[in-house]
């Protein structure tokens, strides 16, 4: 009999954890009723600025945090009821630089190995310590290594199982660019096989350029949860800088049925949504204006501004509250 896999790789419903009061500090709501769904193979962001939960969703994923109410599964697998197969379905790097400094990085990758009872004949440590690039450091001790190098050994000891999730809580925290790129090379490797990719980033770009589905939690709530492409369009906003030939003291009539701003003498910012402006009616104006332009540049809606958007906000209203 064949067993089906899951559609999700990840379901949360109504998930809650609350930090209880301890001395001086009172008690602490980290997740507010979190129902998600992280489709199986997805490259699937978690972004949220510092305290609003993400951690503390995985490591409830993870089997490091208790939660308080609500349901988790992983690869089908209840996190409390089947525990043993939901933890061995899961990889996790975590943001805590945590590893024996006597090891080597073959022997730490190699004994995490075995703990997950991977054969030996079936261990992919020398596969793995190149895909992180440490093959040149196979062998030496683990103290060694630099901030970046047990960064990269983290995410190795993470895939020593083969995990179908891999959940990556800020993995290039220290990391340099040509090592960056290296990483997300293999990472990208992976999920094209078919590993899930969770991953929590402070690096917007990567977000926007690795991920075609992104959530967004702020103080323990999901404030957005859209593929990537469609999130972007939420602000519908569009800017359009325009260098001209000649100065301009007054901004013409023919312009003025724009949101422009006059940023220089010779340079005016046009501000538009794109669903209902497109730059050729802001070129046509200018050339009726009798306006020459010798440079134009644009741009669009970024993941940040989206997310300053969704985040700032909720900030502003409990500083009023």
């Amino acid at each position: 009999m064949t067993i089906q896999a899951p559609e999700h790789a990840i379901q949360l419903e109504g998930l809650c954890k609350t930090y209880q009061a301890q001395k001086r500090q009172p008690a602490h709501l980290a997740l507010d009723d979190v129902s998600l769904n992280i489709p199986r193979g997805s490259f699937f962001g978690l972004l949220g600025p510092n305290g609003a939960g993400k951690s503390t969703l995985i490591n409830i994923l993870a089997g490091l945090v208790i939660k308080s109410s609500g349901t988790a599964r992983v690869c089908g697998y209840d996190i409390e009821t089947d525990m043993r197969e939901a933890r061995r379905s899961i990889g996790v790097v975590p943001q805590e630089l945590n590893m024996d400094p006597y090891f080597t990085p073959f022997e730490l990758l190699d004994l995490y190995a075995g703990l997950y009872g991977v054969a030996r004949k079936d261990r992919r440590t020398d596969e793995i310590l190149e895909a992180v690039g440490l093959a040149d450091k196979r062998d030496s001790y683990s103290r060694s290594l630099s901030g970046g190098m047990r960064r990269r050994l983290l995410v190795g000891k993470a895939m020593v199982h083969s995990p179908p999730i891999l959940v990556l809580d800020e993995p290039t925290a220290g990391v340099d660019v040509e090592l960056r790129h290296q990483l997300w090379e293999y990472v990208r490797r992976l999920n094209d096989q078919g590993t899930t990719v969770l991953l929590t980033t402070h690096y917007l770009e990567e977000a926007e350029e690795l991920c075609d589905q992104i959530a967004i939690i702020n103080h323990g709530k999901v404030v957005a949860n859209e593929r990537t492409s469609h999130l972007l369009g939420w602000l519908d906003s569009k800017e359009l800088t325009v260098l001209l030939d000649q100065d301009v003291s007054v901004i013409p009539e023919q312009l003025q049925q724009f949101n422009v701003e006059q940023k220089s003498s010779r340079e005016l910012l046009f501000s538009y949504p794109p669903s209902k402006t497109n730059s050729g009616e802001v070129l046509a104006a200018l050339r009726d204006a009798g306006l020459g332009i010798v440079d134009v540049s644009t741009r669009e809606a970024e993941l940040e501004d989206i997310f300053i958007s969704l985040t700032s906000s909720k900030r502003d209203n409990d500083a009023h509250t």
